[in-house]
C-alpha cells in the first residue's frame, strides 16, 4: 500500500505539471492601436496644493474659490473629453514641508493626472522636484520666483516673474513717482520677498537712484519699530517692502502710527499685497501706498467681466488676483488636456507649453522656460480699496 501511494501521488504531480505546462492562459485586452487612445474611464481628477490655514491662508482660500468655480463651469459644458472633472485640494499650511507632503498624497493615493499650485515661490521649490519626477505637470497660479520653473520642464506658471515685477515698480519709483532715495525691506526666509528686493536694486540703481537702506526681517515677526526707525532716518522717497499681507499690513501700521513716517514717503510692493486682511492689519495706513498685481476687477475686458460676474454670483464677493490667477491655471490644465486628447503626462506636458489663452489675468502664451510673458497693473491702496492707476507692458 506504502508504494502504491507514492507512485499514485508521482503521477498525479507529472499530470499536473504537463497541464499547466500546456493548458491556455485568460487573454488579455489588447492593447490599443497606434495613435489610438485609450477609452476614457471615470473621472479627470486635478489636484491642488494650496495654503488654506496659516501665514497666507487667505491666498490659499481665494485661489480654492477660483479653481472650483472653473471646474463648476466645465462641467455644466459636459465635461473635459467627455468626463467629468473633479478637483481635490490639499491644505499646505503655507509651509514647505506641508507643501512636499500635500503634492505626495496627491500624485500617490489620489493619482491626480496634474496640479495646481501653490501660491508662495518657496512652497512651489518644495513640491516641484516631486512632479517633475513623477512626471505629473504642476501650474502654479501665482508663484513668482524663476527658480520655480527651473525646476524641470513639467512646471508652469499663469504668473509673471519677479524680474519683470520688480523692474516694474522700480521704474514707477524713479519715473513715476520721480524718487530718487529708496531703502528696501525683505523677508530673509523668503525666495520671493528676496528676489523681487535684488531686481528692484538693480533697475532702481540703474535709473540713477540710491539705496539709502536694506534691512531685513524673518517671517512671524511683529515688532518692526527698530527697522523702521532705522528707515526713517535714512530719509527715503520711497520704501520697498516685497512681502505678504500678513507681514505688510503690521509694517503699514507701525510705520504710520508708530514710527510716524512722512505721508510723502511711498511703501511700494509686490502682488502679495494683494488681500482684504491687508486692510484688517493696516487700516488707513494703507492707503496712499501702491504695489503691482497681476490683475485688477476695473480693467475693462470681456475675460475680466465675465469672470467678475461668475464669481460674484457664486461667493457674492469681488474676486483677488489669486482667485483669477488659480482660476487661470486651472484652465491652463484643463485646456491642455483638450488639445492633448489624454491625460498622459508628456503629451499633457507638450500641450501646456504650446497652449495660447486669452485668461482673466491676461493673454498667456509660454516662453521656453515656461513663464508667461504678460502686462502687470499698478494698484494704489485709497480709502482702504484697491484701485487701479496703471498698465505696464513687458
Amino acid at each position: 500500500m506504502k508504494r502504491k501511494s507514492v507512485l499514485l501521488i508521482s503521477m498525479l504531480l507529472i499530470a499536473s505539471l504537463i497541464f499547466a505546462a500546456c493548458g491556455t492562459k485568460p487573454a488579455e485586452p489588447a492593447a490599443p492601436a497606434a495613435g489610438e487612445q485609450p477609452a476614457a474611464e471615470g473621472d479627470i481628477i486635478i489636484g491642488g496644493i494650496l495654503p488654506m490655514t496659516g501665514a497666507i491662508a487667505t491666498f490659499g482660500q481665494s485661489s480654492k474659490k477660483g479653481v472650483d468655480l472653473l471646474v463648476e463651469q466645465v462641467n455644466a459644458q459636459g465635461g473635459v473629453l467627455g468626463r467629468k472633472v473633479v478637483f481635490v485640494a490639499e491644505d499646505t499650511k503655507s509651509t514647505q514641508a506641508d507643501s512636499a507632503t500635500a503634492i505626495q498624497k496627491l500624485i500617490q493615493q489620489d493619482k491626480v493626472v496634474a496640479v495646481v499650485g501653490e501660491v508662495a515661490s518657496s512652497n512651489s521649490l518644495a513640491a516641484g522636484p516631486i512632479a517633475q519626477d513623477a512626471k505629473v505637470p504642476m501650474v502654479s497660479g501665482s508663484s513668482t520666483n524663476p527658480a520655480v520653473t527651473e525646476v524641470g520642464d513639467y512646471i508652469f506658471r499663469a504668473a509673471f516673474i519677479d524680474p519683470f515685477q520688480g523692474a516694474v515698480m522700480a521704474n514707477f519709483a524713479s519715473k513715476d513717482l520721480k524718487a530718487v532715495k529708496a531703502a528696501i525691506m525683505t523677508d530673509a526666509n523668503s525666495d520671493y520677498s528676496i528676489g523681487l528686493g535684488n531686481v528692484f536694486k538693480e533697475v532702481f540703481t540703474a535709473n540713477g537712484g540710491s539705496i539709502v537702506s536694506e534691512v531685513s526681517f524673518v517671517s512671524g515677526d511683529t515688532d518692526f519699530n527698530t527697522i523702521l526707525t532705522t528707515v526713517k532716518n535714512a530719509k527715503p522717497d520711497v520704501v520697498f517692502v516685497p512681502s505678504y499681507y500678513d507681514t505688510v499690513g503690521l509694517i503699514l501700521n507701525q510705520a504710520k502710527n508708530n514710527v510716524g513716517f512722512p505721508a510723502e514717503v511711498k511703501f511700494l510692493g509686490g502682488d502679495g499685497w494683494d488681500s482684504p486682511a491687508l486692510f484688517e492689519l493696516a487700516g488707513d495706513a494703507a492707503d496712499g501706498h501702491y504695489f503691482s498685481n497681476h490683475y485688477s476687477p476695473d480693467v475693462d475686458s470681456p475675460e475680466v467681466k465675465a469672470f467678475i460676474d461668475a464669481y460674484q454670483a457664486k461667493y457674492n464677493e469681488v474676486p483677488d488676483a489669486l482667485a483669477a490667477l488659480a482660476y487661470d491655471a486651472a484652465n491652463m490644465i484643463l485646456k491642455g488636456i483638450e488639445k492633448a486628447g489624454t491625460t498622459e503626462g508628456p503629451a499633457l506636458r507638450d500641450a501646456i507649453a504650446a497652449i495660447e489663452l486669452n485668461a482673466v489675468t491676461g493673454k498667456i502664451k509660454l516662453n521656453e522656460k515656461r513663464d508667461p510673458v504678460k502686462s502687470a497693473v499698478v494698484i494704489i491702496v485709497e480709502d482702504q480699496k484697491q484701485k487701479y492707476f496703471t498698465t505696464v507692458n513687458p
